[in-house]
């Protein structure tokens, strides 16, 4: 049975995602999003988007979103990138 992952995944390496929640969160809120880029889109949508180390980081950030009480639209899983350049070490 092949190996249906992304050869190039590493699991030590942080992954980043994007969440999309209903509404307008302002910039502010990346502080408590740990640092993620918070964008506004015009159609109504926030994009909370940035590195995740983990699983349990992700289950963490989708139970904030739920803690506010906000709609999540999706959440997608973009490229793996370098644990050090995540951490602003580079």
């Amino acid at each position: 049975m092949p190996n249906e992952r992304s050869p190039e995944r590493d699991a030590d390496q942080p992954t980043v995602y994007q969440i999309r929640v209903k509404g307008h969160l302002t910039p502010g809120w990346a502080d408590w999003f740990g640092g993620l880029t918070i964008t506004i889109e015009e159609h109504g949508d926030t994009l909370i988007t940035g590195p995740v180390v983990d699983q349990a980081a992700l289950h963490g950030l989708l139970k904030k979103v739920r803690d506010l009480g906000i709609p999540l639209l999706s959440v997608n899983r973009g490229l793996v990138i370098n644990r050090q350049a995540a951490l602003g070490l580079t």
